[in-house]
This record gives structure tokens, C-alpha cells and sequence, in this order.
């Protein structure tokens, strides 16, 4: 599953929205990371239609333009459940590699070779010449 079409049924797992409010709950639930132009939203809500994930829940006028109101389906709700439980899983892992690696190595991820405090910066390199 793209990460597209996980926030998307994210932002339908709790109630039926219309395209800009999918738009802006998937921004809202991924902290800005995910910010989806309108055709792509659309490109997905097809997907995911085709796939039975979600349907056209109902239709209204609003300001004399159409707004197209999707929901998530039963199968929807499982695929997305499933979706973030791998998510979890995979974080999980990867958190616990990372505790594995700071107590074998004695030094934080990401660190220079042979010290424990933060990331390379690049100061201080050739005598302070950097």
C-alpha cells in the first residue's frame, strides 16, 4: 500500500469526507509530510474504489459544485488495520536494531566513528579548517 492511500483511508476511518477534506485531514494526520495535489487524490480514490476499499458514500451540492462524499468499506477498514499493524511492526524492528547497535557499538547512531555524541556536523574537520 502506498503511503498516499494510507493516509487517504486514514483520513476516512473515522467518517465519510469530500476530496479537499481528505486533502487536508491527510495533511493534518501526517504533520505536513504528505501534501497530495488534487490529481493525485483522485488517482487514488480511484485505486482504492477499484479495489473495494472505499466507496461513494453520497453526493451534494454545496455552493452550487458537486462534492463527492467517500467512506471506507468493511474490506477498507481490514486492509488499513492490516496496513498499520506492518507499519507498527516494521518500526518496532527497527527501533529495536537501533537500541541493539547504540549498546554493540557504545555510540549513538549516526555519530562519528569513536565518539558517542551526536551526528557528523563537518565542524572541526582538518584542524578546524572546515
Amino acid at each position: 500500500m502506498t503511503q498516499a492511500a494510507f493516509f487517504v483511508l486514514t483520513a476516512l476511518a473515522d467518517q465519510p469526507r469530500h476530496g479537499y477534506g481528505i486533502l487536508r485531514e491527510v495533511e493534518e494526520l501526517s504533520e505536513g509530510t504528505v501534501q497530495m495535489r488534487v490529481g493525485t487524490l483522485y488517482g487514488v480514490l480511484d485505486r482504492l474504489t477499484a479495489d473495494g476499499l472505499i466507496v461513494l458514500d453520497r453526493e451534494e451540492v454545496q455552493q452550487g459544485r458537486l462534492r463527492r462524499y467517500y467512506r471506507l468499506t468493511d474490506e477498507g477498514t481490514v486492509a488499513l488495520a492490516a496496513e498499520a499493524e506492518r507499519l507498527a511492526a516494521g518500526a518496532s524492528a527497527a527501533k529495536k536494531r537501533i537500541a541493539e547497535g547504540r549498546r554493540t557499538t557504545g555510540r549513538v547512531p549516526g555519530s562519528a566513528p569513536g565518539t558517542t555524541d551526536g551526528p557528523v556536523t563537518g565542524h572541526g574537520l582538518a584542524g578546524g579548517l572546515a
